[in-house]
């Protein structure tokens, strides 16, 4: 309404001006009052109502009011037929009927959505017209009256369907405001879902972690016992029972460092070292420790020998492999086991063949998820943990090498990973493994060790061991003992755990020893805990740190090392993670 005021005023005027004879002299300006008066109300009126709510309630009255106004506002303007419309004037003529038909026509964009409110002002603008021309009595504007009539019809079909387009694009907005309310709705039910799978995930991680700590103290303890009873004296039948006693505590291990691998992942704490190194020794190495497996089921394994070399992390590229023929191992109960490398487009593709039980299609991508297994629903522990491919799909993303499987339910699998060409193998590197120290191979430890443990049986286990090392081992279950035992007997080396009691840490006890000292110990860190955010606080201590069940033969290992080395001694990545 408020755009329609100006054009009315300065239309209605100009007409006032052009049409004026002295035959309307009082006739025209009335006309042109009724006109800007109607317009001028109609506006004032518009602004009123929106000032209120308008609810459905209103709908009926505003429409009945609506009709009420502009049939008011039609015959203002049709009343421009009866006194400025002279039939002597073909100019005269024109003017008016062109004026008239434009405003109607400019009616349609504002009236039409509403459609009795248009039609009303049509009949009596129109009518008004027709009626004044009929009444002249003559052919030709008898058919000018039957022509607006005509042009009547249409322009309440025109404003039939302009009426239909303006409510279904209400009825879009509305259904576009439902939608978006639908869509916050299921938006906010999706958020809650998410932020309870997470707190269950962090809870279920939270789990896993103290669970795993808890039992990584007995087995630790265990393992330490049952080295000292190997130093004494025993006859065949208790070997026996001991080397069994000794298999179960391994096999225990084994799926704790397992764990320990995939919190590792998780935690972001290995770091790639990428060197050039022959592929063959890693092969015959993974065949010589993982063929005895194979036989043990009837199965045949294989290797292809190959002379590349490869680009990547020696040890993490070593345990992506074991896995994935572990894995194969596994789940396969005839035929055998093939470990092969091939040369591709400027890099090598290490391949794992097997003749096992297959995988479905929609399960390829399922069996790279943490726990997850396939024919396993007994979860029997000789089929591990289903965490294997995790830690083989984490280690591959990890160095940017690429891990894919294609397989045939019955047919088997083959797990194939992308590994980059060295120019060549390197001359010198570590060794792929330390080999293991027997017991008679040990030289002794004439060191003084403080250890410090919360503990009980791992201060004894820890103590009984070291003492057959030849060391003079005390131990201390806190920092306040610890720092008041080596006032007056200084260690040559400390090894603590790292979570101690009243939420205190080993790489705290170690600063405070070293500080009292006034010299750097050197120590070690033995931990086990699992918790991603302990695993990076652990290493960003800078002590070289072990996990618990630690092997008697890693930890003689690690204190030559840090003997050795002094308290510049770190580990790195590949020796951190477990390969069984």
């Amino acid at each position: 309404m408020g755009s329609s005021l100006l054009p009315t005023i300065v239309v209605a005027s100009l007409l006032l001006y052009a049409l004026a004879t002295p035959a309307n002299t009082r006739g025209l300006p009335l006309w042109c009052a009724a006109v800007i008066g109607s317009k001028c109300f109609a506006c004032w009126d518009a602004r009123r109502i929106l000032r209120g709510r308008i609810g459905p309630w209103r709908a009926y009255r505003l429409e009945r009011w609506l009709i009420l106004l502009n049939a008011i506002d039609g015959a203002a303007w049709g009343a421009l037929a009866w006194t400025g419309f002279d039939p002597g004037s073909t100019a005269n003529s024109i003017l008016v009927v062109a004026v008239l038909s434009g405003i109607v026509g400019n009616a349609m964009s504002m009236l039409s959505p509403v459609l009795p409110v248009f039609a009303i002002f049509c009949v009596f603008e129109l009518g008004a017209l027709s009626l004044k021309a009929w009444s002249l009595d003559e052919l030709q504007f008898r058919t000018l009256s039957l022509a607006v009539v005509v042009y009547f019809f249409s322009l309440l079909s025109q404003g039939r369907n302009s009426a239909r387009a303006a409510r279904a694009a209400i009825q879009l907005k509305f259904d576009n405001i439902g939608l978006i309310r639908q869509l916050r709705i299921e938006s906010d039910k999706t958020r809650h879902a998410l932020h309870a799978a997470e707190q269950a995930n962090l809870a279920k991680s939270r789990f896993l972690a103290a669970a795993s700590h808890d039992l990584r103290q007995p087995i630790h303890a265990q393992g330490l016992f049952l080295e000292v009873l190997a130093r004494s004296p025993l006859n065949d039948s208790q070997r026996t029972v001991l080397a069994s006693a000794r298999a179960a505590s391994e096999a225990s291990a084994g799926m704790l460092h397992t764990l320990l691998d995939f919190s590792r992942i998780e935690a972001g704490v290995i770091e790639a070292q990428l060197e050039g190194f022959a592929l063959q020794p890693l092969l015959a190495k993974l065949e010589s420790e993982l063929a005895p497996q194979a036989n043990a089921k009837g199965l045949v394994y294989r290797t292809r020998d190959s002379g590349l070399a490869l680009r990547s992390d020696r040890g993490l590229l070593e345990l992506i492999v074991r896995n994935l023929v572990t894995n194969a191992v596994r789940y396969t109960e005839r035929g055998g086991v093939l470990v092969a490398c091939r040369k591709r487009a400027g890099h090598a593709v290490l391949e794992v063949w097997d003749s096992g039980i297959g995988i479905a299609p929609e399960q390829q991508e399922e069996i790279f998820r943490e726990f997850h297994q396939l024919g396993n629903p007994e979860r029997d522990r000789q089929k591990g943990l289903g965490l294997g491919l995790s830690i083989a799909r984490g280690l591959a993303q990890l160095l940017g090498h690429e891990l894919t499987v294609a397989s045939r339910p019955g047919r088997g699998s083959v797990f194939r990973l992308a590994v980059p060409l060295a120019a060549m193998p390197a001359l010198s590197g570590a060794p792929l493994a330390a080999p293991a120290l027997d017991a008679p191979a040990r030289r002794a430890l004439p060191l003084r060790v403080l250890v410090i443990d919360d503990d009980a049986i791992v201060r004894i286990s820890m103590q009984e061991l070291l003492a057959g090392w030849g060391c003079d081992c005390q131990v201390a279950d806190g920092i306040e003992p610890a720092l008041a035992l080596a006032a007056t007997w200084l260690p040559d080396m400390i090894i603590s755990d790292y979570r101690l009691r009243e939420q205190r840490t080993g790489a705290e006890a170690i600063a405070m020893l070293r500080a009292q000292a006034g010299h750097a110990i050197p120590a070690l860190l033995i931990t086990g805990d699992t918790a991603p955010a302990r695993l990076r606080e652990a290493r960003a201590s800078g002590v070289p740190l072990l996990h618990k069940p630690t092997s008697p033969e890693q930890l003689y290992r690690s204190m030559e090392q840090v003997r050795g080395r002094g308290h510049h001694a770190n580990t790195d990545s590949a020796n951190e993670l477990h390969c069984h």
